[in-house]
């Protein structure tokens, strides 16, 4: 039973990751810790939990990645320079993460989801920041249209390692507070700031995950069922991504970071 529950919390995560350009910890992070200390499931330590989502991270990261570089959505350039920062940024989160106790990880966690949904919130109502110089790109949709964006590499830089540590130190992949840096800082199209988040995703995954592997966080039993899931469900979420209104989706799982992040508090006090 618990392997057919992790084969789905694996797709979902894939899924809903991959979808909003999220990376899919976000979903795989919480469901560890409540399946933990169940009849499902053994308690697992933050640091394991963690580990097998920055692995999982890795997949997903992969099997979107590639979907959109199908759909030719993917700003590699724009990708490697985020990964700058990033890549050392996971790095650190995984050292950071070596000594948390679990109440404290979920409190921690639980704040970060809320300010992660309310992030999403105000995103719409906030004007993008117009840089004057920097890395420029362009981006030509399907319909032809196209859109220019331009950023400065030093902020993104700084910006990415920050956002890498907090995702070598939770799981969450990083791209929940990326893709809104990257609509509101940089001015990047949603479907471009979707796809490159998860290559960005993908490319710090690994330094995060072979960090995790090295301190011993990565159980390989439970990893191994969630993989076929969050393959599927990565390419899975691409393919919604170009189909469904991005304006429901993000709506729903608003309200589902701020339910889950209030759990997640109220059960550690």
């Amino acid at each position: 039973m618990i392997w057919i529950i992790l084969i789905f919390v694996g797709f979902l995560g894939g899924t809903v990751g991959s979808l909003a350009g999220l990376g899919g910890g976000i979903i795989i992070v919480p469901s560890l810790i409540f399946l933990g200390g169940t009849s499902l499931l053994p308690e697992l330590a933050p640091q394991i939990v963690v580990g097998i989502s920055i692995v999982l991270l890795t997949v997903t990261g992969l099997s979107s990645t590639i979907a959109y570089i199908k759909q030719k959505k993917v700003d590699y350039r724009s990708g490697f320079i985020f990964f700058i920062g990033s890549g050392p940024g996971a790095v650190l989160g995984a050292i950071l993460n070596k000594n948390i106790e679990m109440e404290l990880f979920s409190i921690f966690f639980g704040v970060l989801m809320i300010v992660i949904s309310l992030t999403m919130f105000v995103t719409k109502y906030l004007k993008p920041l117009e840089p004057k110089k920097g890395v420029k790109r362009s981006y030509l949709d399907e319909a032809g249209r196209e859109y220019v964006y331009q950023f400065n590499p030093i902020l993104a830089v700084v910006i990415c390692f920050f956002i890498g540590m907090l995702s070598g130190l939770f799981g969450i992949g990083g791209g929940s507070l990326m893709v809104p840096a990257m609509l509101l800082l940089f001015r990047f199209p949603v479907p471009v700031a979707v796809a490159t988040s998860m290559f960005m995703i993908f490319l710090s995954s690994i330094t995060g995950a072979l960090s995790h592997i090295q301190l011993g966080n990565v159980d390989w039993l439970y990893t191994l069922a969630l993989v076929p899931g969050a393959w599927f469900g990565g390419k899975f979420g691409s393919y919604l991504n170009s189909k469904l209104n991005d304006n429901v989706i993000v709506l729903i799982f608003r309200f589902f970071l701020i339910i889950v992040g209030i759990r997640l508090i109220l059960s550690s006090m």
